[in-house]
This record gives C-alpha cells, sequence and structure tokens, in this order.
C-alpha cells in the first residue's frame, strides 16, 4: 500500500505564518506538520511495510505523479487551512483509484462532511486510526470514526521524521510535543474540548527519546514545543527540564526551545530558572486583555490574581522573548478599549503581538452560551481578523474600526520599534546555542534586512536600534534584527486586513 500524507496549505498573509519574516534566512515555512509525521509514526509502527511519502503544501507543490503513485491520501488539517482541503480533495477525485482519509481539528470540531472523503478518522489518532486500520484489514471499513477518549500519551509514537527527507532546511523550527490538555476553563478557547483539562504528559524517557531521534537526523536550531500549556502540570515539568538540561549539556547544546505557557509561569521562580537553564528562549502567552472584567467574564481568572506587565517582565528577564495574544470584542469591553490595549501593550514591550477580534471556535463554552443567546453569526474560518463570528454589544462599526486603529498602531513603526527597545532593556539572554549553521543564515538577513528597511522610511528607527544594540547590547543583536524583519511581515497582515 503507497499511502500519501498531504498537508494543506496555511494561507500566508496570516500573523501566525511569519512567512514574510522567515524568507529573510530563506526558509518556507515556520514548522513542519507535526500531526501528519505523529500520524506517519503509527503508520510505520502498525504498517511497517506500507510505503509512505508527505507532502507539504506550505514548502512544496502536489504533483499528478506524487497522486498517481498513491492507492490512498491522508489529510490532517486545522479549521484556517480548510480552502487548501477542498482544492486537494478535488485534485484526488481526478484519479479514480484514489481513498481519501481526512482528520483533524477541521474535521473533528467543526462535524465538515464533504461526499468526496471516504474516510473520517477523528479524534485523537492514537485511538480511531488503529481501528480504522483494523476494518480496512477486514475489508470492511467505516465512513466514520469518532472517540471522546483522551490516549495516555505512551501510546503516541515518535514523528516519522524520515518523511521529511531533505526537507528539513524548508523550514525555521522542528516542533516536537510533550503534553496535551490545559487544567484552565477559558470560555473562548477548544484546546480543553479537544484534549481535555487534565494534561496528559509523555515520560521524560519518552521525550527525551524523541529528542534523540531528531538529534540523530542532523538537525540542530530551534525547537517548537507545541503544548497548549507546556506548564499545565509543574511538578513533572521541573523534573523533566533538569533532565533536559543534562541532555542538552551532554550534546553541546543541539537545540533551543520556545513552547506556549500561562502566565502563572511568572510566579514560579523556580521555573522560570529551569527553563532558562534547559535554554528556552521564547514563550508566547494568551495575556489577552488588560481589563479585568473581560477577564472574568471569559473565566480566564489566571491572568486576574497577577500583575500582567510586571509578570511578563519577570520572564523576559529570565531569558525567554514573550510573544503575546491579545483580544478585543468582549462584552463588557467599550470603545476606550483600544486605547487601553495599545497602552498596555507599549508598557509590556512585547514586540510580536498578535490581536485577534473574539471568535466563536466550534463546540466552546462560548457557543454554547451565545448559541442560548441567539447571537452566533456565520461559523469561524480559523482566522480572528475577519469577519465577526457572532453580534457583539459594541457597535460593529465601531469595533471594527477601532480594531483596525489598534493594529494600525502597534505596528507603525514609532509604537513598533519603541517595543523593541523595552524588550532590550528587560531582555538577560540564557540561551546556549552553539549551532554555527545558522550563521550565514542570519548574517544574509541582516544584510536584506538593512536594504530593506535602511533604505526606507522607517530607516530611522532601524539604523538607531542597529547602533544602540551593537553599542549596549551586542549580545542580542541577533534577537533585535529579528524583531525588526519580523515588522515586515506584521505591517503586511495590518495592511491587508485593514485595506
Amino acid at each position: 500500500m503507497n499511502i500519501l500524507l498531504i498537508y494543506p496549505k496555511i494561507p500566508e498573509e496570516t500573523f501566525w505564518s511569519l512567512k514574510k519574516a522567515i524568507a529573510f534566512v530563506g526558509k518556507k515555512a515556520a514548522l513542519p506538520p507535526l500531526p501528519l509525521l505523529t500520524v506517519g509514526g503509527i503508520l510505520k509502527k502498525l504498517k511497517p511495510h506500507w510505503y509512505q511519502r508527505l507532502i507539504d503544501l506550505n514548502v512544496e507543490k502536489l504533483r499528478d505523479k506524487d497522486l498517481e503513485w498513491a492507492d490512498m491520501v491522508f489529510v490532517s488539517a486545522m479549521i484556517i487551512q480548510e480552502k487548501s482541503v477542498l482544492e486537494i480533495v478535488e485534485k484526488c477525485k481526478l484519479h479514480e483509484h484514489l481513498k481519501i482519509v481526512a482528520g483533524g481539528p477541521l474535521f473533528t470540531s467543526q462535524a465538515t462532511e464533504t461526499e468526496d472523503i471516504d474516510y473520517f478518522v477523528l479524534g485523537e489518532a492514537e485511538v480511531t486510526l488503529p481501528q480504522f486500520l483494523q476494518d480496512l484489514d477486514n475489508s470492511h471499513p467505516h465512513h466514520r470514526y469518532e472517540t471522546d477518549i483522551k490516549p495516555e500519551l505512551s501510546l503516541t509514537p515518535p514523528p516519522h521524521w524520515e518523511l521529511l527527507e531533505d526537507k528539513f532546511k524548508f523550514y525555521s523550527s522542528m516542533s516536537v510535543q510533550y503534553s496535551r490538555g490545559c487544567p484552565h476553563m477559558c470560555e473562548f478557547c477548544d484546546i480543553r474540548i479537544m484534549f481535555g483539562q487534565k494534561p496528559r504528559l509523555k515520560d521524560d524517557v519518552q521525550f527525551i527519546h524523541e529528542l534523540e531521534l531528531l538529534y540523530n537526523t542532523g538537525y540542530r536550531g530551534s525547537v517548537f514545543i507545541v503544548d497548549d500549556n507546556f506548564i499545565g502540570n509543574k511538578v513533572k515539568v521541573k523534573k523533566l527540564l533538569s533532565i533536559l538540561r543534562d541532555w542538552l549539556v551532554k550534546h553541546n547544546y543541539p537545540f533551543k526551545f520556545m513552547t506556549e505557557a500561562s502566565i502563572n509561569l511568572a510566579s514560579d521562580e523556580e521555573l522560570m530558572s529551569a527553563m532558562s537553564k534547559a535554554n528556552f528562549y521564547k514563550v508566547f502567552l494568551g495575556l489577552e486583555t488588560p481589563s479585568k472584567d473581560a477577564l472574568q467574564e471569559c473565566n480566564k481568572g489566571q491572568n486576574i490574581k497577577v500583575d500582567l506587565v510586571e509578570a511578563v517582565h519577570q520572564i523576559q528577564a529570565h531569558g525567554m522573548m514573550v510573544m503575546s495574544g491579545h483580544i478585543v470584542g468582549f462584552d463588557s469591553d467599550d470603545e476606550s478599549i483600544f486605547e487601553r490595549q495599545i497602552e498596555f501593550i507599549q508598557e509590556i514591550g512585547v514586540a510580536h503581538v498578535m490581536v485577534g477580534l473574539l471568535t466563536v471556535l466550534p463546540k466552546t463554552d462560548l457557543e454554547k452560551r451565545l448559541g442560548k443567546e441567539n447571537r452566533l453569526l456565520n461559523k469561524t474560518t480559523g482566522e480572528n481578523t475577519g469577519a465577526l463570528t457572532f453580534v457583539p454589544k459594541m457597535d460593529k462599526e465601531a469595533l471594527i474600526n477601532g480594531y483596525y486603529h489598534l493594529l494600525q498602531t502597534i505596528y507603525a513603526p514609532k509604537a513598533y520599534y519603541k517595543r523593541i527597545d523595552v524588550f532590550l532593556e528587560q531582555y538577560k539572554p540564557t540561551v546556549k546555542c552553539r549551532v554555527k549553521t545558522a550563521d550565514w543564515g542570519n548574517a544574509k538577513a541582516f544584510v536584506l534586512a538593512s536594504c530593506r528597511l535602511g533604505l526606507s522610511s522607517q530607516g530611522l528607527y532601524y539604523w538607531r536600534l542597529v547602533a544602540k544594540t551593537l553599542i549596549n547590547k551586542p549580545k542580542v543583536f541577533t534577537e533585535a534584527i529579528e524583531l525588526a524583519i519580523c515588522g515586515i511581515h506584521f505591517r503586511s497582515v495590518t495592511k491587508r486586513i485593514t485595506g
């Protein structure tokens, strides 16, 4: 059996893609498709004699000869990839012999149905994929497989890294997973719905083994631990971090890590220190809003309990660059929220901010509440900068115009470079990365940035940043230039959104 794993295209003009930024270092995508690499690992374990290939449409094209080779196509997708999925299905159906198997959040959460997809394997693949394969062996596969079971991650095989072959060079980072689930109960979030409120973790030996396998591929550099809340179980995470630090020392620091976490990270000095020593250099935080009323409304109590500004400064002082998510459009928001968000974002000194409209995700507590209030509109496309998915309490036009003003203000060169300055004042780098392969890429990025930014209307801000960093903090010069480059992407996305 020939299996073709296809990962759909992610729209380029989104805050998350960073497409225009990573191009400066010669990369095509931020991350490889870990869901399909994991599915590949399950297939490798259960069907070792099957042949597998991977096509990631974010870095390569799908050719007719790929589809002619395959007997079966596996597609995994997020909601935002729906358009690309439909294009893939259309191409596959030109080859009558092909069977299509679909899974992932797009199909699991939205119950998307199309007669052109032969089999839906939904929920967590460790449970439903073996069931499908067994029925396939018996020549009686069902059209749909789904489960609410949250399996132990000891069942999860390592990613099938061999599927990437010579494609490692296309990605700015690799990705691995340590846990699934989140203990918090944010009303708008679907993580608890999909993966459970009790975090499930891989044991230390299993996780280190996965890193060892990645190390053996020859890859060196950034690794994104994709957990939606890496610190969901602090006790076990601290134990892992100690083991991880020893592994890094033994292997001469081949990787540096980034992840997502909740704000209570800043309340745990021991945990911040342990992450710094284990070579964590970036962390994404869902800060959402400076409004305590809005945080109370969306049941994000963990953000109410701390001073958000001081928390961000604490984390960045421990050598971890903060990236943050923000939301406008809560019921308690009035028109003052836009200026409050601007002031808040400038004060925290996070350059890499992503601000979106409140979006109703399928099966969340927010969807249930707004459904009862008869306020639901269109289903989400996965993009939180587009059409409203519900009837807001604030005047719709005021919300959209205020949102546009917020984006245009925070990504304007003056405000953006000011935040880089604030970040550099707080940031105390601790990362140890003895990877030399990135040096040429960084040098190339600096030359390109100097041409693109240094000769533009924002040249004064750019050259001031270059000079100030070289004089006062030369050790963080790479980070400063990286953030300047990211600004190109953010301004491009903002222009697309606001028109």
